[in-house]
This record gives structure tokens, C-alpha cells and sequence, in this order.
């Protein structure tokens, strides 16, 4: 396998930018995630360690090195999502096009979170478009999937927002939190929003209805 189309590439939306992985961003990753335990350990595969362990400077380089293999090969797409303030970019969470399969099915799985202080400001939705609309250009990808608990509105108003379908209810689809947890599917294609001029414009629409 090769290196997944359209990677490496930095994606930008006025202050919301995505861009691949630093090893230098460790310091950062950790800080937000140990800050973020409440806020994100409910809805995230069970860790193997205590959370600050697990999610420690250190940590990060294991998750850096699994990300940049899996993009290596094309299987994934990770971004760091930024916020760019000043000319200065502030790290405030993390978005990835995985399980990327090629040939007839051209699809992949979308997962993300975001920093709990910026919850809420449309950053995720302009990232989740900004990744949709790449996917479907330069990644060369036809449909893109999101799956998502039942009890986490937050992240479904962000697929909900953007006009995804709601496709499938999948149960005991994943091991999360302690325990085979439910989950809803979203699902888009490229038709779905070549009228829209692809999923940025939609929300840009949306945004200013």
C-alpha cells in the first residue's frame, strides 16, 4: 500500500486550520488531554492506564508514530486541529480519516474531538467539513462515515449541523468506557453535497441562515 492521496496537506477555514502531526506538538496534546478527562473519557476506547499515563508527552509519541505509519500506508489521514490567533496557532484537538478501504468501497471512518473551552464556537463542524470536502477531492474517497454513542449530543449536533444522514443504529458496536457500547451511524457521499458546492459552503450557508 502507499501513502494515502492527498496526504500530507494542511486544510484552512478562516481561523480553523488542519494540518498534520508535529512530534512537537506532544507537550500540547498531553496538556489538553489530561485537562479534558471528564469531557472525554466517556465517549473513548478504554485506556489500558490511568489517564494522565496514558495520554503523558511520552504517550503521545506511541500515538504519533502509530498515525504517521498508518498514514505512511494509507490507511489514515490525521490532523491536529489549530486555532490560528495572532499569526499563532494554539493546538485544540484532533480529527482523522481512518480505515481508509480504496477500489469499489472509496470510503473511510471520520473520529474527532476537540478542547472543551472551544466546544461550541463551530470549530468541529468546520473541521469535520474541511476533511469531508478534502476526502472527496484530493483524497479520492466517495463516502465518508461517522459513528457516534447515542448519549454524546455534543458530537451528534456536530454531524447533525453539517446535514449528514443518520443511517444505522449499531449495537454493542464498540468496547468504550468499561463497557460494548451502541452507536449511531452517519454516513455522507460525495452526491450528497456536490449541490452545496461541497460541505464547507453547506455550513457556511447554514452558519449564516
Amino acid at each position: 500500500m502507499t501513502r494515502a492521496l492527498g496526504y500530507p496537506t494542511v486544510l484552512r477555514d478562516g481561523p480553523v486550520l488542519l494540518r498534520p502531526y508535529k512530534r512537537s506538538d506532544a507537550q500540547d496534546w498531553s496538556q489538553v488531554r489530561i485537562r479534558n478527562q471528564p469531557w472525554l473519557a466517556p465517549w473513548e476506547a478504554t485506556p489500558i492506564g490511568p489517564w494522565a499515563q496514558m495520554n503523558s508527552p511520552a504517550s503521545f509519541r506511541l500515538v504519533y508514530k502509530g498515525l504517521k505509519e498508518a498514514a505512511k500506508i494509507g490507511e489514515a489521514m490525521p490532523f491536529a486541529i489549530c486555532l490560528v490567533e495572532d499569526g499563532r496557532e494554539r493546538f485544540v484537538g484532533h480529527i482523522n480519516l481512518g480505515n481508509i478501504v480504496r477500489r469499489a468501497f472509496a470510503s473511510a471512518y471520520c473520529g474527532y474531538w476537540i478542547d472543551s473551552r472551544v466546544a461550541g464556537q463551530g470549530i468541529m463542524p468546520t473541521a469535520l467539513a474541511l476533511v469531508v470536502d478534502h476526502a472527496f477531492s484530493s483524497g479520492g474517497l466517495h463516502r465518508v462515515e461517522v459513528n457516534i454513542r447515542p448519549e454524546n449530543k455534543a458530537s451528534r449536533r456536530v454531524a447533525e449541523k453539517l446535514g449528514l444522514r443518520e443511517e444505522a443504529y449499531h449495537p454493542h458496536y464498540m468496547f468504550i468506557d468499561g463497557a460494548w457500547r451502541d452507536h449511531i451511524g452517519y454516513g455522507v457521499t460525495i452526491e450528497d453535497v456536490l449541490a452545496d458546492g461541497g460541505l464547507v459552503r453547506r455550513w457556511h450557508r447554514l452558519r449564516a441562515a
